[in-house]
């Protein structure tokens, strides 16, 4: 049985959209997942880190995977190991940055994973490029679809 899944990307540092397109190349050689579509490439402005970093690409994939959440984690915090991510400042710029944002229908609140992404429905650098690939997908607590939660930051 698999899951359908949607993973947030992000790079502000070096080859942008090479670094975003060699973690879907990772992930897509990952066992028990297979990319199904990547969203357009998104320039948006860095939040929340030193004033002067510098913009990031951002993207959103849906995946379907046969690994469970905590294993499909394990695999993106590898894949940013190995595409050189050091974690040395909260929301500093990084080489890539890969959020599991959504898992099936699932609602996780583990030590180490929180799923849907806690903070997925105030951020339109995931919501603009989620709403490309799936407008009417329904946040599991909030209820609202991915279009509406787009729509409610507009104001």
């Amino acid at each position: 049985m698999s899951d359908q899944a949607y993973i947030a990307l992000g790079s502000n540092l070096g080859d942008r959209e090479r670094n975003l397109r060699e973690a879907v190349a990772k992930l897509e050689q990952a066992p028990g997942v297979r990319v199904r579509r990547l969203s357009a490439l998104l320039e948006n402005p860095a939040i929340g880190g030193p004033a002067d970093s510098p913009p990031f690409l951002n993207a959103v994939a849906e995946i379907q995977t046969t690994l469970s959440p905590e294993q499909l984690l394990a695999r993106l915090l590898e894949i940013e190991r190995e595409l050189g991510r050091i974690r040395a400042e909260k929301w500093g710029p990084r080489v890539i940055d890969l959020d599991l944002i959504l898992f099936g229908e699932q609602v996780i609140r583990s030590e180490g994973l929180t799923v849907p992404h806690p903070r997925m429905h105030v951020r339109r650098f995931v919501l603009q490029p989620l709403a490309e690939l799936a407008p009417d997908l329904i946040h599991p607590i909030l209820g609202k679809s991915v279009r509406r939660l787009l729509e409610d930051l507009s104001f």
